[in-house]
């Protein structure tokens, strides 16, 4: 089974026991982490075909444990300018790197972590509705639309 995961801006085809370099994660080393943002689902030998998210596929998890806490090679940006001698700039940097070993891939498994953000979400919906229902627009407020 695999899964297509994102973290950090970035997506990533995983499975079971793959280990991978993503940008930074707030977690110790040996920590279990998980990825709740599941795009994809294949390889199941039981189901038709690979389950797509839209955008997510609910309730799905990838589950993995901290390997390392690393900074990645030094990037080096040049900036220089034709016929200008002198006028140059050279800048480094080492991007913060984690190290993860994909544990397991849930299919179900984000139950937990999922109902306390649908919890959340419906929270935000309520106030939403309710300031609809009072009737503030930004008119009332005193904006002016153009």
């Amino acid at each position: 089974m695999y899964a297509v995961m994102k973290t950090g801006g970035k997506q990533y085809r995983v499975a079971r026991d793959d280990v991978l370099t993503v940008e930074k994660l707030a977690a110790e080393v040996g920590e279990t982490v998980q990825f709740d943002e599941v795009l994809m689902l294949g390889g199941d030998e039981s189901s038709d075909g690979p389950t797509i998210g839209n955008p997510t596929v609910g309730g799905a998890a990838v589950r993995a444990e901290v390997l390392e806490q690393k900074r990645g090679p030094k990037l080096l940006n040049l900036k220089r300018r034709r016929r200008k001698h002198g006028s140059r700039r050279l800048k480094g940097h080492r991007q913060y790197l984690t190290t993860v070993r994909i544990t397991d891939i849930l299919a179900s498994g984000a139950e937990a972590r999922g109902a306390e953000a649908a919890t959340r979400a419906q929270a935000g919906s309520d106030a939403t509705a309710a300031r609809g229902a009072t009737g503030e627009t930004a008119e009332a407020v005193g904006g002016e639309q153009a």
